[in-house]
């Protein structure tokens, strides 16, 4: 595994897979923790005299409808005011302007290109890892740098296919993200205490046992929670849960083998017959767990923070944190989000850029992306010798 300030990429064309997956809403970007986070590779590599060829997706495209309201022109605008220069914003998805226009950027010029999951529509050429369409990125550029750590879980065509025809490397924010998420793998300070909260919880089994193996306590919200509790045959209404009968025979075993370390919530705030928000009495009940741990994994949220309404299970709970003394790793999109409505930026020792990313590295040493470079950067060593 070779870093971007490792190797010498002076005024190379550099294809850069960032994760510009940021909310937006009415218009109005919610949270630019995302962009800001990939300034520190963007940067290095403009002082190094490359031009630039930036890649991400942002939402999921499955309709002609969803194209209208993910475009990253929005991106493309915040990111020309966060690095105080103009970028040129490539919206045309002809494959060989794109080619021509990328041929023709010079030292310290930016094309960040439109949303990767626009070739996911009709067909699912970008999430299927459709090796045509790595070609076509990779002849975009000399080389790739892969800094989308939030996307280093998936498996696609711009954020692992083109590392199979383009020296590969990566950038300084999945430095710092590997650097960071260490001390919730090795070393690990004990009592480690995790809280998982998401709407589903049919992918994340996998997390969740990897978790489980080396937490002392697991505090489930959302949906996660949700389901363990419909599980047990309590009444949660409407709420989202699982009804899948695979995802709760697998919630049955590790109930089994795990009782003593999952923990649920008590009460509620429920409007509509759905579950809303986590009650007080399990607020101050999560707060105990963090009071006496040395290590804290927050993913994901305990209610539907976003209104005023269900928001302060996740305001509490993140502002009770402020006084433990301990290492404390936030990661997620909305987890992320979270913070930032809160102010609560300066209670973490660091903010994780990844969601199902972090939680996949730190419950199972290893992100599917990054296995497929490693195996696909040694084939090419392989064929050199």
């Amino acid at each position: 595994m070779k870093f971007t300030d490792e190797v010498d990429l002076q005024n190379k064309r550099i294809i850069i897979r960032c994760d510009f997956n940021v909310p937006i809403e009415n218009g109005i970007i919610q949270d630019d923790t995302r962009i800001v986070k990939s300034l520190k590779t963007i940067n290095y590599l403009l002082s190094q005299g490359c031009s630039l060829i930036l890649l991400s997706h942002m939402g999921r495209i499955k309709s002609q409808d969803d194209f209208s309201n993910n475009s990253l022109k929005i991106v493309a605008h915040r990111l020309s005011e966060l690095l105080d220069k103009p970028i040129i914003f490539s919206d045309n998805p002809n494959r060989n302007e794109v080619f021509e226009k990328s041929k023709e950027l010079n030292s310290g010029e930016i094309m960040p290109l439109e949303n990767t999951r626009f070739f996911d529509y009709p067909e699912n050429l970008e999430s299927n890892n459709d090796l045509q369409l790595a070609n076509f990125y990779a002849s975009l550029g000399d080389i790739f740098v892969t800094d989308a750590f939030a996307s280093m879980h998936r498996i696609h065509a711009s954020t692992a296919g083109i590392s199979r025809y383009l020296p590969t490397y990566y950038g300084l924010l999945i430095q710092e993200e590997i650097r960071n998420l260490n001390p919730l793998i090795t070393n690990i300070e004990h009592p480690f205490t995790a809280f998982m909260g998401a709407s589903k919880i049919d992918d994340k089994i996998i997390y969740m046992r990897g978790l489980l193996k080396s937490c002392n306590h697991l505090l489930l919200g959302g949906g996660v929670a949700n389901t363990f509790l419909s599980l047990l045959k309590h009444d949660i209404g409407n709420s989202i849960h699982s009804s899948s009968k695979k995802t709760l025979e697998e919630l049955k075993e590790i109930l089994n083998i795990y009782q003593s370390k999952i923990v649920l919530p008590e009460d509620f705030i429920i409007e509509d017959n759905q579950i809303r928000d986590i009650g007080m009495k399990t607020i101050l009940k999560y707060q105990d767990y963090y009071q006496n741990s040395k290590t804290i994994f927050m993913n994901g949220t305990p209610g539907q923070f976003e209104k005023d309404e269900y928001a302060n299970g996740t305001k509490r709970l993140l502002n009770s944190l402020r006084n433990v003394e301990a290492v404390k790793v936030v990661g997620g999109g909305a987890s992320l989000s979270a913070v930032s409505k809160f102010n609560c930026e300066d209670v973490f020792t660091y903010l994780s850029s990844g969601g199902g990313a972090s939680l996949a590295y730190v419950s199972s040493k290893k992100l599917a992306a990054m296995d497929y470079i490693e195996r696909h950067n040694q084939n090419k060593m392989l064929r050199k010798i």
